[in-house]
């Protein structure tokens, strides 16, 4: 078991949420550490002392950059800050210069914002090719290559996914397309923060992703990166005086964007979000994202051992290379809304979830600062219940 707190009073300093639920659910929108909510606050209270875009605000800008670039394996002039991350994916859809006839490959059962920004490309005569997985998620090199056709130019999957936690070989796939001239386009907010990238070695293109899961950051905040290379095919379609150069605020007799990824940025930032991102960011780079890998798949083997013990059906893989932090269950007993209130009334914060014929599941998604103790109570509460369900 990999150690990341001294004692419990540390624990419950950084993540306060601890005190009054077992939160298992980073998959969905996370609880703050303490650190990020009072870096959050800080410049709040800075803020009502001066005016919002103070001297450190720039400096503390790029900083935030250079963090998330260290996170990816990127450099900092290739990061934006912005968030959800549909509107990164919006940005990089928009932004291309599409012809009819040209190939998208997306994944059709893949989290809805990682899915419309391509299917509206269809207006435009754009096909776009659904992958189908006949195991949930399941989305597999062999899969995206049977796809693929001289018209694809690029393949849009996201990291991990949402539902079953299937976790995409990222590199096996950014090799396969690289090889082949097509862009990747990754929606990575199911694993930044839980699994480590590099974008390089990879063969990502671009990439979005919220803060608001694993990077236990605030909402509406995130990371954008696209690869330097690919400025000028991804062309900034919201425009404004912070990514177009404006000397002097006057504008210009032409558009010329800014040189680094600060030319999607179209407006002042969400600053108090990059100060709460910073921090998140400090904090997980400070722990190591290998050892909270490591950490995560140790909390699912431990959750799992109790839950198969009890009678439950997972979803999607629970050991090597495609596991995850997230555990998707059933149960035969009782309905997973069942079980969800259940958890709920006992402060248990976990999710609920439906595949398309509408069956109930339980998913469980824990993170590095999830105890043993946490994972056993969470068992108890639903051996009771499926006990008391039988009587």
């Amino acid at each position: 078991m990999t150690e990341f707190f001294s004692d419990e009073a540390s624990r419950l300093r950084e993540f306060p949420v601890c005190a009054g639920k077992i939160f298992l659910a980073h998959a969905a929108v996370t609880a703050l550490p303490r650190s990020v909510a009072q870096a959050m606050a800080d410049y709040a209270l800075q803020s009502a002392r001066m005016p919002q875009e103070f001297t450190e605000v720039l400096r503390d800008f790029r900083t935030t950059r250079e963090l998330a670039a260290k996170l990816i394996g990127a450099r900092w002039q290739e990061i934006a800050l912005l968030g959800p991350t549909s509107l990164g994916l919006s940005l990089f859809a928009n932004g291309m210069d599409w012809k009819e006839g040209d190939e998208v490959v997306c994944y059709a059962d893949d989290y809805p914002a990682n899915v419309y920004p391509w299917l509206e490309l269809e207006r435009r005569g754009v096909l776009v090719r659904r992958l189908r997985s006949e195991v949930p998620g399941e989305v597999t090199p062999a899969l995206v290559e049977a796809a693929l056709s001289a018209r694809t130019r690029l393949v849009a999957l996201a990291s991990c996914h949402f539902f079953t936690g299937y976790r995409l070989d990222v590199e096996a796939i950014g090799a396969l397309l690289r090889g082949r001239g097509i862009l990747f386009a990754l929606d990575a907010i199911q694993t930044l923060g839980a699994f480590p990238l590099d974008v390089c070695r990879a063969n990502v293109d671009m990439l979005s992703a919220d803060a608001h899961k694993w990077l236990l950051g605030p909402m509406a905040m995130g990371i954008v990166y696209v690869a330097e290379r690919h400025f000028e095919t991804v062309r900034p379609t919201l425009l404004g005086a912070w990514n177009v150069n404006s000397p002097r605020f006057l504008s210009q007799e032409h558009i010329e964007f800014v040189p680094t990824a600060q030319r999607y940025e179209p407006g002042v930032l969400n600053a108090s979000g990059v100060y709460g991102m910073k921090a998140a960011l400090e904090l997980l780079l400070g722990e190591g994202v290998d050892r909270i890998a490591l950490r995560l798949l140790e909390l699912k083997a431990f959750l799992w051992e109790r839950l198969s013990a009890l009678g439950f059906y997972v979803l999607g893989p629970l050991t090597g290379d495609n596991a995850s932090g997230i555990t998707t269950v059933w149960h035969p007993q009782m309905r997973a809304s069942q079980l969800f209130a259940l958890l709920e009334a006992q402060g248990v914060s976990a999710s609920l979830r439906h595949d398309r014929s509408g069956k109930e599941f339980l998913r469980f998604s824990p993170h590095f600062y999830n105890t043993h103790e946490e994972l056993t109570r969470v068992s108890e509460i639903l051996g009771e219940a499926l006990g008391a369900n039988r009587a």
